[in-house]
């Protein structure tokens, strides 16, 4: 059993990973900005640690991160327009979560982004979209250059329909739809298999098992 860091905790795929981690013989740690979230995010057997995303230097994230194996990335500015969040949530918490890391002498980092966020944006991109992708284009660039052992997840477009235990994993795959429940099964599974370290994959929903999918390198 291992303790793993959850970035953003409160986030609608990270409380679908606290109870795959469990599933795992994990110990999820939720790290959240909220004291308010505490009693629901223990219901799914998560311990959770308080931590500012935006107002918190790297040294706060390392001291959040104590005692921990892993840190996964899944924090994000949210759907709304707020094209500054994508800076401050998308880019720069992730920055401070691989210095927060490295500090805590941790390895182990899984990253949760978007598939296609490295393709060229139409010139009539709008300016939230735009600022959302280059955010995580250069969170996965910070991550690859880290030293770390990273692995980056990219979903496709996110629903919130049943786990189907089903996907496609892999660097280049075709977009399409992916539930939250099943990229959360993904990032419980790539925790435990040390071949997926150095990986970055495009997932959607598709005809793979979880487990065959990741164990199979995508």
């Amino acid at each position: 059993m291992s303790r793993i860091a959850v970035v953003g905790g409160h986030g609608q795929v990270a409380q679908h990973l606290l109870v795959a981690l469990r599933r795992s013989e994990h110990t999820p740690v939720a790290l959240v900005r909220r004291e308010a979230y505490r009693e629901e995010l223990e219901s799914r057997g998560a311990e959770v640690r308080l931590l500012d995303i935006e107002s918190q230097d790297a040294a706060a994230f390392a001291a959040a991160f104590a005692g921990c194996d892993a840190v996964v990335f899944a924090a994000g500015g949210g759907p709304d327009g707020n094209q500054e969040r994508k800076r401050t949530v998308d880019l720069e918490g992730s920055l401070k979560s691989v210095e927060g890391a490295r500090q805590a002498g941790i390895s182990r980092f899984v990253q949760v982004s978007a598939i296609g966020v490295d393709d060229p944006l139409p010139e009539d991109t709008e300016d939230v979209w735009r600022a959302y992708v280059e955010a995580k284009r250069d969170a996965d660039a910070a991550v690859r250059d880290s030293g770390l052992d990273w692995t980056i997840i990219r979903p496709g477009r996110l629903t919130d329909d049943p786990a189907t235990g089903l996907v496609a994993l892999g660097p280049d795959v075709e977009r399409g739809e992916v539930t939250r429940a099943d990229v959360a099964a993904v990032l419980a599974a790539v925790l435990d298999e040390p071949g997926t370290i150095g990986k970055q994959w495009d997932l959607v929903n598709g005809d793979t098992p979880v487990a065959d999918a990741v164990r199979q390198g995508g």
